[in-house]
């Protein structure tokens, strides 16, 4: 008999707790009892000027305590391993749905290879009321099935507000003469590569019929459906960018579960993929709101939605992705990202309330380079602003360093490894975690420049793709 899930989720919830106390306590952070550091007076040892910017540095790092804090909420009082779902009524009864998938049609044999699979994956699950409809900007020639759908934008649509890119895809969908739902529909949106796993459409399938939420979103991980390369190199980088993705994996499971499960809304935004919506509150919200909401039109969809007072939740069953394949296309994506979530945040479309906390994440990932300074700082100018000033930053470096930890556990299979790849695992977490922290501080010195508008897609179809048929389905 295995373990519960419950156990597990005990034994993790555990191990978290003692390994802030023992980090904090490693670093310093907790002491519980007189310390050398707590009788340097920094500004008769260190000088007034090193003083000022080394308190106003380290006080620059609490921008990351909400969502720690999100994190260690979710991590804690949600269980991190639930058990499989299972339907709460027949998928036969179910509301129409559409998976809906915007591709630029760079990459057809991966778009075709999907999407057999996640037809496939639906009908396993029993489901017979839906439709894939695939997106793009170049016709693809998907194969010949009465359930896929191959819609070609056309090249002269221009929307009101002048939305660009995936947003300008979406947009047309939702105008009135290419509209294909009603408003009791609902909208799956998947990235190109993303896949749907029978937990997923599970955990979907109890959403809709709960009827509660107009929007939801779950977990994605990364490392079960492995790209090859006949390049070792590309092989490497795309395995030490996966591992670096496990920090997105926890924090799908911590600050994301936490703010939809208890407030209903993505007060620290969402992402792109693994959404969805109930095609009549989308259509409702849209997503022609300019260029400002074309560079990362999934947060700016999200912060708008919730400003109308729209409520979400966070579905059960994970999705399956791929990581970048090069450390190039990692540092592109996180430049992306940081870009159009400056643009959500500055974009006078939105009430500052309904930004607000969604703008401290971001003021706490632009000031980065600042905050990881204090590593060295630290070292140099040793001082104590306070003992709970002190606790804090450690606990929030312990917290950073913790989710990669987690999100590797959760999307590795460990309890396959044996003692040494284990110890192998732990170099590797090191690894990819420090090449994560120095790309992402780069990413943000680098954002600065360039085409704002330009939207990067990360390289996607690997060089030993399989070839798709190539039997036609209706364009639209």
């Amino acid at each position: 008999m295995g373990v519960s899930s419950q156990t597990k989720h005990l034994v993790q919830s555990v191990f978290l707790i003692s390994w802030i106390l023992g980090f904090c306590y490693y670093t310093e952070g907790l002491r519980f009892g007189p310390h050398p550091v707590d009788s340097i007076d920094p500004w008769v040892t260190h000088g007034p000027f090193v003083t000022v910017i080394t308190i106003f540095l380290r006080l620059l790092s609490f921008l990351a305590l909400p969502q720690t804090l999100f994190n260690l909420v979710g991590l804690l009082t949600l269980n991190t391993f639930p058990d499989k779902s299972s339907f709460k009524s027949s998928p036969l009864l179910s509301p129409f749905v559409c998976v809906r998938v915007v591709t630029r049609g760079l990459y057809p044999n991966l778009v075709k290879k999907t999407v057999k699979t996640n037809l496939n994956t639906l009908l396993d699950a029993g489901l017979e009321n839906f439709i894939i409809q695939v997106v793009t900007d170049h016709p693809i020639h998907l194969t010949g099935d009465k359930r896929v759908l191959e819609t070609v934008v056309d090249s002269t649509y221009k929307t009101k507000s002048g939305a660009l890119n995936k947003a300008r895809a979406l947009q047309y969908c939702l105008e009135e003469d290419k509209n294909i739902l009603g408003d009791d529909d609902w909208i799956v949106h998947l990235d190109e590569e993303t896949l749907l796993t029978d937990g997923s459409v599970r955990g979907i399938m109890n959403f809709i019929n709960t009827g509660k939420h107009s929007f939801g979103q779950g977990l994605i991980t990364y490392a079960s459906n492995p790209a090859h390369f006949k390049s070792f190199s590309k092989y490497i980088q795309n395995r030490i960018c996966t591992v670096a993705d496990s920090f997105r994996v926890a924090d799908d499971m911590g600050k994301l579960r936490c703010q939809l499960k208890y407030f209903n809304k993505p007060l620290f935004g969402w992402k792109g993929s693994y959404v969805i919506c109930n095609a009549g509150a989308e259509r409702k919200v849209t997503f022609d709101w300019g260029p400002d909401g074309s560079k990362a039109e999934d947060c700016f969809f999200g912060i708008v939605a919730l400003d109308q007072g729209y409520s979400f939740d966070f579905i059960e069953g994970e999705m399956h992705e791929k990581s970048p394949f090069t450390f190039q296309d990692f540092f592109k994506q996180r430049k992306r990202w940081m870009q159009g979530i400056y643009m959500v945040c500055r974009s006078p479309l939105i009430p500052i309330q309904s930004k607000f906390i969604l703008s401290i994440s971001l003021a706490s990932w632009l000031t980065m380079p600042l905050s990881t300074s204090n590593l060295v700082l630290s070292q140099l100018y040793p001082m104590s602003i306070s003992p709970m000033v002190d606790f804090l930053l450690c606990f929030i470096g312990a917290m950073g360093l913790y989710m990669y930890i987690f999100g590797y556990i959760k999307q590795f299979n460990i309890h396959r490894f044996s003692y040494f790849r284990m110890v192998l695992s732990l170099f590797e977490i090191i690894l990819a975690s420090c090449l994560s922290i120095i790309v992402e501080n780069c990413a943000v010195i680098c954002m600065w420049g360039g085409d704002w508008y330009d939207f990067y897609i990360v390289e996607k179809e690997n060089d030993v793709e399989e070839e798709a048929p190539e039997k036609t389905v209706e364009v639209v």
